[in-house]
């Protein structure tokens, strides 16, 4: 969403250059909101169904921006994917530092490491995709890993 909102907006929404940021705004807002209530919510119902719910939201917003790329659907999609990934890393840095099969600092090192691959591999990725089919078949393969998400924590022994 940081590199690829702004061109997503100018070249599959066709947004006016004076609405091309919005959807990044959009996502930045509600994924800075999101953590704010992030922990009220994983409180409430549990680590598990809020990271469930949290790749739902991903993967919902994802398809709605692919679905309907319009400025308003897009940009309520967008928002949903700031909610949806806001308690994300949130909760899997907590999970590393709980870990019982390997020290606290080394799964933390791990997910670290891994969360860096995948923010130094992701944008390059998307576009690969993108020139070989287009961003919003990108966006839809990104809306897959969401579900993945939700799949994977469904899942797990998390609770």
């Amino acid at each position: 969403m940081f590199d690829w909102s702004g061109v997503y907006f100018r070249k599959v929404i066709q947004a006016d250059q004076d609405f091309v940021g919005v959807g990044f705004s959009a996502f930045m807002s509600t994924m800075a909101a999101g953590r704010f209530v992030a922990d009220w919510f994983t409180e409430r119902f549990g680590r598990k169904r809020t990271l469930v719910y949290s790749g739902l939201l991903e993967a919902t917003g994802l398809l709605l921006a692919v679905l309907l790329p319009t400025l308003v659907p897009a940009t309520v999609g967008f928002m949903l994917v700031g909610i949806g990934v806001s308690s994300v890393v949130p909760l899997v840095y907590g999970a590393a530092g709980r870990s019982k099969t390997m020290s606290p600092g080394v799964a933390l090192a791990a997910v670290s490491t891994v969360g860096f691959a995948g923010f130094l591999l992701g944008p390059p990725v998307i576009g690969l995709v993108a020139g070989a089919t287009s961003l919003r078949v990108s966006f839809a393969l990104i809306a897959l890993m969401g579900l993945a998400v939700a799949a994977l924590a469904r899942r797990s022994g998390v609770e």
